[in-house]
């Protein structure tokens, strides 16, 4: 097996084995996947671990808002009287305004920061250094326990708003977050090794030859834009003469011999 140790731009993300025969095609998707879904767990999870410090997500309209605004607006929150947590809540104020404040008892509360840790251990850049290889299943595994998790706690459901509950559906918005530029799209999805574009009609074998048992190091990127090109290097202020002449007010003199 070929084992990729696969990074964005200088930090690690997680090793995978696959093979000489695989095609870059088929391979962007799994690294893709892989990178992404990393990345929806850790959404997931700091979503929840605010879920057990401060109950379910307020209403869009009520997010924000003060106590004093939300009564003179005659406002109410009607999901909060459907999901409540196993076992009762205990007050304990959200100082931002996202979250209701009726949180989950102490027990409960454990029960999701357990999980949450196990979620991250499972899916950790750590697993670099351990070198244990992460692969789709465990990505869902990660998912799966948090969401096994949110049913003790809720077995109710969240409301349909509240970004967890939006994740393990799928269909989570992540416009205008920071979020949103960290996730790379399948399509804009590039791997380079030593400083070359790992093509998609290749095979890996083309790059790294028919030996099972390398290890390279493989960067994911999002596809370098159209203009992210190097035509701006002919243009004249990248030419460090043409800008020494300009200073010096000599562009436009024409030289003859004596």
């Amino acid at each position: 097996m070929v084992l990729l140790h696969v990074k964005h731009g200088d930090e690690n993300q997680f090793l995978l084995e696959t093979t000489g025969s695989t095609s870059i095609e088929d391979l962007t998707s799994v690294v893709t996947r892989i990178y992404n879904g990393r990345l929806k767990v850790q959404r997931v999870c700091a979503e929840m671990e605010m879920l057990a410090e401060h109950g379910i997500l307020l209403p869009p309209n009520m997010q924000g808002l003060t106590d004093e605004q939300i009564e003179e607006l005659k406002l109410k929150d009607e999901w909060a009287e459907k999901c409540i947590p196993s076992g009762g809540s205990v007050f304990k104020k959200d100082e931002i305004g996202r979250r209701n404040g009726h949180a989950p008892n102490e027990k409960m509360k454990q029960v999701l920061k357990a999980t949450i840790e196990e979620a991250k251990a499972l899916i950790s850049k750590k697993q670099v250094q351990a070198n244990i290889c992460v692969n789709m299943d465990m990505v869902k595994d990660a998912l799966d326990q948090l969401r096994g998790a949110v049913m003790i706690v809720y077995p109710m459901g969240l409301p349909p708003y509240d970004p967890i509950r939006m994740e393990f559906e799928d269909k989570e918005d992540l416009s205008g977050t920071h979020a949103a530029l960290e996730v790379i799209e399948e399509p804009e999805a590039q791997l380079w090794w030593a400083a070359k574009e790992l093509k998609r009609t290749n095979q890996l074998s083309d790059y790294v030859g028919k030996n099972e048992k390398t290890k390279i190091i493989v960067k994911i990127q999002k596809k370098l834009e159209e203009n992210d090109d190097d035509s701006c290097l002919d243009s004249e202020w990248a030419d460090s003469r043409a800008l020494k002449r300009h200073f010096h007010g000599v562009n436009d003199i024409k030289w003859r011999p004596r």
